[in-house]
């Protein structure tokens, strides 16, 4: 099973690993509240190293990538970067990703741990005369995430770097560091995420722990950042978004651009777009009652009006609330909702 570059650091850190599609990541690191307080109050240090990353590159790597996902690609410039969508001929999705223009030439695509090979695949097959390469850089590159309101202080303090303003998924190289900084995250909080090379990365890993320990910096594992990603309401590929999903369900309308010309599947897009409306819709929910597992029917009166997709109880200042993630059809919007023996309350998001 594959090990994170940085598995002799997670060890040191006491981390409860958990098999994640092939790979050992940490699930936390001893209790999962304080790391979502972290999350929440001061930052958490994550190992992303297990994630998926694609390059793309060649002479025709924009007009081939504009053509394959939902979002704008030719039009990136150097450092920027966006979330897509990849679709089948249907329009179904079949896997997500955020895209960064290193290069002109040039393109990598970070995407959850089960995706590259689906990628690749899709990738590849239509791929005809086009001079394109296409490689799997996992194995290149360790990442790490820092997440929460004092990232940015704490990457200062550890790196005496102070990053620029930045949009979400703009990046920059930096020399010094032989890395690169991408305004990411996974939790909803304010984050940044550094790709750099093996050794570099378990070097950094203990500056940041060391340099944030006074502003409340901790390494936090998949099941705190599952919790925040709950509440912030970000879906996740492989549980909340399939390939049974069309994109306007999913409500990521930042992953669409309807003036960027023909791509696979736009056909499709462009149909829900000139109808006005899906027939159900990602949703937030909170809980009163037993906590439902996914893929619990979710009912109005008798009838069945979606399916709870994730859940979790979310830490409070004192005590914790229920909440759950989900498609609810449109038609069910303001009935009394049911979820086994739950009821289901629509939430806005975050959830509070």
């Amino acid at each position: 099973m594959p090990r994170s570059p940085l598995f002799a650091k997670l060890e040191v850190a006491q981390a409860q690993l958990a098999a994640c599609h092939g790979w050992e990541i940490p699930a936390s690191f001893g209790s999962v509240e304080p790391e979502y307080w972290a999350l929440k109050k001061g930052a958490g240090l994550q190992d992303l190293s297990h994630r998926g990353r694609i390059l793309v590159r060649g002479k025709d790597a924009p007009r081939f990538l504009h053509g394959m996902v939902t979002n704008e690609v030719k039009g990136l410039k150097i450092g920027q970067g966006n979330y897509a969508f990849l679709l089948d001929v249907h329009g179904h999705v079949l896997a997500d990703a955020r895209i960064l223009r290193l290069e002109p030439e040039s393109y990598l695509l970070d995407c959850e741990p089960q995706l590259p090979e689906v990628v690749l695949r899709a990738l590849q097959s239509h791929i005809i005369a086009d001079r394109v390469k296409l490689e799997d850089s996992r194995s290149e590159l360790a990442c790490l995430g820092l997440e929460g309101p004092c990232a940015r202080q704490a990457l200062q303090q550890a790196t005496g770097f102070d990053p620029p303003a930045m949009n979400f998924l703009d990046h920059l190289y930096l020399e010094d560091l032989s890395a690169r900084l991408v305004r990411g995250s996974l939790s909803g909080e304010e984050g940044y995420w550094i790709l750099t090379s093996s050794d570099r990365a378990a070097e950094l890993w203990e500056k940041i722990l060391e340099a944030g320990a006074t502003l409340g910096v901790k390494p936090v594992g998949f099941e705190a950042l599952e919790i925040c990603r709950i509440k912030a309401g970000i879906p996740r590929y492989g549980i909340d978004i399939t390939e049974k999903n069309l994109p306007q369900e999913t409500g990521q309308m930042r992953a669409l651009n309807f003036t960027k010309g023909c791509y696979l599947g736009q056909e499709i897009v462009e149909r829900i777009r000139s109808r006005g409306a899906v027939h159900r819709q990602f949703t937030a929910f909170l809980v009163e009652g037993p906590l439902p597992a996914p893929g619990t029917k979710i009912q109005a009166g008798d009838k069945d009006a979606g399916e709870i997709t994730t859940s979790a109880f979310l830490p409070l200042a004192e005590g914790s609330r229920a909440a759950a993630l989900g498609y609810l059809r449109r038609e069910a919007v303001g009935e009394n909702l049911r979820a086994g023996d739950a009821l289901l309350k629509p939430a806005a998001l975050p959830i509070t």
